[in-house]
């Protein structure tokens, strides 16, 4: 699939402020390579922080709870507080992140798409964020058209103004717990690991895959990347189908957050979730023209579920 920009330039500036505190992390995280900063329990912090950051907090909280409202947790305070764990994984407040991701769904690869492959594979991945256009500078307004339920609640509005303090508490938190190792390992490389995963996501699974359904845009099935992101990689059922709380739909497409998702469901902590129904269909070409893969096509269980997308007139 091409990725050749069709788009013409539009007028942007440099987002200085995320530029430099992104920026710092990588630098950080190059002392991952020095011998004196690993140890095993560091990274099993690592491991264990991507996950809760951005498995957590950023799939499961920013994403399928807050985005597309794809499930309910049964007290608010957990909503808040799973929403804390995502302002620690540094991809900005829940009300921002949110905003530019159903705009995003809104405008799937045309020209008012946030981070679309159409403008190139590096605009996708992280140039939209650090060269914004002036249309997606992060106003009230455009806080008030794409994420007006957020925008009006004043305690996502605090975690959205306040939210460097959860990436520098996580930081401490990693020092506190292990030294230098847990700090360099449970913090500056696991929040590079987190980002790029997510940014995965906006770029590889609109470039490489399979496609499953014949949606509007060019969202793909990529199964590293859905192991890398907890379940985000499954792509194209997620445009497909884009307030199910299931991405993963066959057997053998593993979709972690899900599984978190249906526990906490049992657990009697998350309700109103929203599921697809499965049924046989005829197969449908992947994204590579050569190959051709059998499919089942997705049927919503509720006829009525909308996208949770500001208006776009």
């Amino acid at each position: 699939m091409s990725t050749t920009t069709t788009e013409a330039p539009r007028q942007t500036g440099i987002a200085w402020t995320p530029l430099i505190w992104i920026g710092t992390f990588h630098v950080l995280a190059l002392l991952a390579f020095f011998p004196q900063f690993f140890t095993w329990k560091a990274l099993a912090a690592c491991v264990v922080m991507h996950w809760v950051t951005g498995g957590l907090g950023i799939t499961l909280a920013y994403h399928r709870l807050l985005t597309h409202r794809s499930f309910q947790f049964r007290y608010k305070w957990m909503e808040y507080f799973f929403t804390a764990l995502g302002c620690a994984a540094s991809e900005g407040g829940a009300v921002g992140w949110v905003a530019d991701h159903r705009r995003h769904h809104a405008h799937s690869d045309e020209e008012d798409d946030v981070h679309s492959p159409n403008r190139g594979f590096g605009w996708a991945h992280m140039f939209w964020w650090m060269t914004p256009d002036i249309t997606s500078i992060h106003t009230a307004d455009y806080y008030e058209k794409w994420a007006p339920d957020l925008n009006r609640d004043p305690v996502h509005v605090w975690l959205d103004k306040y939210h460097y303090i959860f990436p520098l508490a996580s930081l401490g938190l990693m020092y506190a717990l292990g030294g230098l190792p847990w700090l360099v390992w449970g913090g500056f490389v696991r929040t590079v690991t987190v980002l790029h995963t997510t940014w995965l996501v906006n770029s590889a699974t609109h470039v490489w895959g399979y496609r499953t359904h014949e949606t509007r845009d060019k969202s793909t099935n990529l199964w590293w990347v859905a192991l890398l992101t907890f379940g985000e990689g499954w792509h194209n059922n997620h445009h497909a189908f884009q307030t199910s709380a299931r991405h993963g739909i066959r057997w053998w497409e593993v979709d972690m957050t899900w599984m978190t998702i249906w526990t906490m469901e049992k657990l009697g902590l998350a309700h109103s979730i929203k599921r697809p129904k499965l049924t046989h269909a005829a197969p449908v070409k992947s994204g590579s023209a050569a190959a051709v893969l059998a499919a089942s096509r997705v049927k919503s269980r509720t006829d009525d579920e909308t996208e949770l997308v500001g208006s776009t007139n």
